[in-house]
């Protein structure tokens, strides 16, 4: 029995998108993420120094930050603080790698890049809604410094967007929310460049297994929702 998408979509139609620029008032770059019912609030600031490992040697950094809302979900959920639970870590490093991949550090100079990513409501898709996202704000910081005359040209050399895609019953959906996220025999989280090339690929069979085939059929449509994503990163600064 094929799985019915409980708000009525296509296995290939993404839940709806939009990016709020200039949200905050004092960050370098600021955008209100939106994926359905996820909320993800992606700031970024820029700082004129680097970690000690790279000081003197001519090149920038990105990190980035990662947390949740207590409220983000239906059950409150206790702040993070000194220790950072495995999920929040390595959510936060997926994060900071895809970014990363976007920018010539030499052309950042010896700056470091910060982005923060609070989770102001949860659906699923928080670390993609994230990375998309906060792609959006990192051009807008990059442009304020462009445009200042602070840097002489945008360090940015390539686009980057992510997806959710899962199965359900064997089929692949595109952009799970809760309910699906919950439910699926196999998940996966897919990172690429303009280029539709990879960044990032994590998938995991929740119950039982997945073939090779399912695997390219879930990286098709992870082309798909990533093509669409990337063009309405664009249409955000048209």
């Amino acid at each position: 029995m094929a799985w019915q998408r409980p708000d009525g979509r296509q296995a290939n139609e993404l839940r709806p998108i939009s990016f709020e620029r200039h949200f905050t008032r004092f960050a370098a770059g600021s955008v209100l993420a939106k994926c359905g019912g996820t909320q993800v609030l992606c700031t970024v600031t820029i700082q004129p120094k680097v970690p000690r490992f790279l000081e003197g040697k001519g090149q920038g950094w990105l990190t980035a930050e990662y947390r949740m809302l207590p409220t983000a979900t239906i059950e409150r959920q206790e702040r993070e603080f000194m220790r950072l639970s495995g999920r929040t870590q390595e959510i936060q490093r997926l994060i900071g790698r895809s970014l990363r991949s976007t920018l010539d550090m030499q052309a950042l100079g010896e700056r470091t890049v910060i982005v923060d990513a609070d989770v102001l409501q949860a659906d699923a898709g928080t670390r993609t809604t994230a990375i998309t996202g906060g792609f959006v704000a990192l051009v807008e910081a990059v442009n304020k410094l462009v445009e200042k005359g602070d840097m002489e040209r945008s360090p940015i050399v390539h686009q980057v967007a992510a997806i959710s895609i899962g199965l359900m019953h064997g089929e692949p959906l595109l952009d799970l929310n809760y309910e699906e996220d919950v439910a699926a025999d196999t998940d996966f989280n897919v990172v690429m460049n303009e280029k539709l090339e990879m960044i990032e690929l994590q998938g995991t069979a929740e119950a039982g297994s997945f073939t090779r085939s399912q695997l390219n059929q879930i990286l098709d449509l992870a082309e798909v929702g990533i093509q669409q994503l990337l063009d309405l990163q664009r249409q955000a600064f048209a």
